[in-house]
């Protein structure tokens, strides 16, 4: 059953398209209150397969366990749509960032806002903001790292096309060429083959891999974010008629004290995750 909160977040989204959108246009988008989705009736939201944790659980994200599966039925919640009107469908990062029609209504994958991506897609507001974190392997000779200084002769990796990547190329400067990964399970097999002395992640991620997945797991640190965090939105087609019914739904999750109690819940506490200088 729809709350009533859906008819004041359509409203928001209805009267903001409006002002710009031909009336014959601005007329079609809602229906009877209801948000205008792929499906009638249904939220469809992408993520990644596999899914990883702390974001999913066992690579399932319809079970809500996992933050950004969490943050997910809290905002379709938010939305008016129940745990049982909300669809997942596969989407690699890649095609999740592509400009293009999409298959998905919003989609959540620890994608970070950008000013270039804003040319092709629209974000919600921030449900996470994260810094950058250095890992490495007991043995390794980033292992004994304790500044950037001591990182840039040495070879680190990163996946293509993230804040991971360019903050390991901005905050470090190494040597030699950040080496870049399809996806975080290339990156860790890389470092664990040895091809790459350390590995830059997003700091929930190296919290999770260097306690349960990597056998003699070091988190050497986070990078510095500076004034610029970086920021997880829920990722829209470009001027999705959705965007500010979601980015309000975001926005009431973190007045209210939703998404602090969620990234309790799911995402490691940073004690001795140093910012190296």
């Amino acid at each position: 059953m729809r709350s009533t909160r859906v008819l004041a977040l359509a409203a928001v989204a209805a009267l903001a398209l409006g002002a710009c959108a031909p009336a014959d246009d601005a007329a079609t988008e809602t229906v009877d209150g209801a948000l205008p989705t792929l499906t009638d009736g249904v939220l469809t939201i992408g993520t990644s397969d596999p899914a990883y944790e702390p974001w999913m659980v066992d690579n399932d994200p319809t079970n809500g366990e996992g933050f950004e599966s969490a943050v997910a039925y809290a905002v379709a919640a938010q939305l008016g749509f129940d745990a049982d009107a909300v669809a997942w469908v596969p989407a690699t990062f890649d095609q999740i960032i592509a400009p293009g029609a999409k298959s998905f209504d919003v989609a959540i994958n620890q994608v970070s806002i950008s000013d270039e991506r804003r040319e092709n897609l629209d974000f919600s507001s921030s449900y996470y903001d994260t810094a950058q974190a250095v890992v490495t392997l007991e043995g390794s000779a980033a292992a004994d790292a304790t500044s950037i200084a001591d990182l840039a002769a040495l070879k680190i990796g990163a996946m293509v096309g993230t804040t991971s990547a360019q903050v390991a190329t901005d905050a470090i400067a190494p040597a030699t060429d950040v080496q870049l990964f399809n996806d975080n399970d290339q990156v860790k097999q890389a470092l664990t083959a040895g091809l790459v002395d350390a590995i830059v992640v997003d700091l929930p991620t190296a919290l999770y891999i260097t306690a349960a997945e990597l056998d003699g797991g070091i988190l050497v640190g986070q990078l510095p974010a500076g004034d610029a965090p970086d920021q997880f939105g829920l990722v829209l087609d470009k001027d999705s008629a959705l965007t500010e019914a979601v980015t309000a739904a975001v926005d009431a999750l973190r007045a209210d004290g939703t998404l602090a109690e969620l990234e309790a819940q799911w995402l490691t506490d940073t004690a001795g995750a140093p910012v190296l200088k």
